[in-house]
């Protein structure tokens, strides 16, 4: 796996929505919702992919990842939800409630991403250890011969 190119193509995502955010911080509600909308149907079809691929190879895949997919469709189900109960208040006082909470869905959504940058990078880096460990022990296996 060429992971490097795969934390490239993160880089060019994660550009992608910093560019975004910019330019959504300027719109209307109705904009708003119909980048939101895209957007939902974007994740869902990302989560419903990454579901399909963790699916085949689950025998693989330790808890620690069962769990971050199943915590991932949780939250766009809760988003979901979420936008569909703000989409019925029109209390001022309940859309500022509603608004503090996006704020922290979305600050947590920063720091799962943070974390599983990190926890990518840890991966990565045992994977490519593991390799190079097996590598070393084939290398001296050939030379004994």
């Amino acid at each position: 796996m060429n992971y490097t190119e795969k934390l490239e193509e993160l880089e060019q995502r994660v550009d992608g929505a910093v560019k975004e955010v910019r330019q959504a911080a300027t719109e209307d509600h109705e904009q708003l919702e119909a980048r939101i909308d895209k957007h939902q149907q974007n994740v869902q079809s990302a989560v419903d992919k990454g579901q399909q691929r963790m699916g085949q190879a689950a025998d693989q895949l330790d808890s620690k990842w069962t769990q971050v997919k199943t915590d991932a469709s949780a939250k766009v189900a809760d988003l979901k939800a979420k936008m569909a109960q703000r989409r019925r208040e029109h209390d001022a006082e309940a859309a500022t409630t509603d608004a503090d909470w996006a704020e922290s869905d979305a600050a947590a959504a920063i720091d799962l991403a943070s974390w599983a940058t990190d926890n990518a990078r840890l991966a990565i880096l045992d994977a490519l250890d593991a390799r190079a460990y097996a590598n070393d022990l084939t290398a001296r296996a050939h030379q004994s011969n």
